[in-house]
């Protein structure tokens, strides 16, 4: 997902650009305002902690820009191409590394393993929402 600060700053082709190059598989995309109740089943796992009301509200604030991508291993790679969630600790090269300007503002979410990626998407996407196709390069990016 490119958060609300990512997609004002103009970062959503940047993002897919780099996990197209990566060789990733983009399989479903949508720009939209996220409701109250798919916020709260998103970040469940916080709602009570401190921080969940200004996260929630953030989060809120603007348009995301929600996306799937499938590829072998592909919860771990893009973990790592963005990098740590404080973008003072994110590696250069990352895209929090690169663009990220705060903890609360870092661009990006991304699953966390492939058990949270099936519930996210899930949240997110119907099925039907979900195109599934053979990329032309396959054959030469995986064993």
């Amino acid at each position: 997902m490119v958060k609300p600060d990512g997609v004002q700053r103009g970062l959503v082709g940047e993002v897919i650009s780099r996990f197209e190059a990566k060789g990733l598989k983009f399989v479903a995309a949508k720009l939209e305002l996220l409701p109250e109740e798919r916020v709260v089943e998103q970040y469940r796992e916080h709602l009570e902690k401190p921080f969940f009301p200004g996260l929630k509200r953030y989060i809120m604030s603007g348009p995301c820009f929600l996306m799937v991508w499938e590829g072998k291993g592909a919860v771990a790679v893009v973990r790592t191409m963005i990098g740590a969630t404080n973008p003072a600790e994110a590696a250069p090269g990352s895209i929090r590394g690169d663009f990220g300007l705060d903890i609360g503002r870092n661009v990006v979410h991304a699953s966390d393993s492939p058990r949270s990626a099936d519930r996210e998407i899930g949240i997110h996407f119907t099925p039907t929402e979900l195109v599934e196709y053979s990329k032309i390069d396959e054959p030469v990016l995986y064993e």
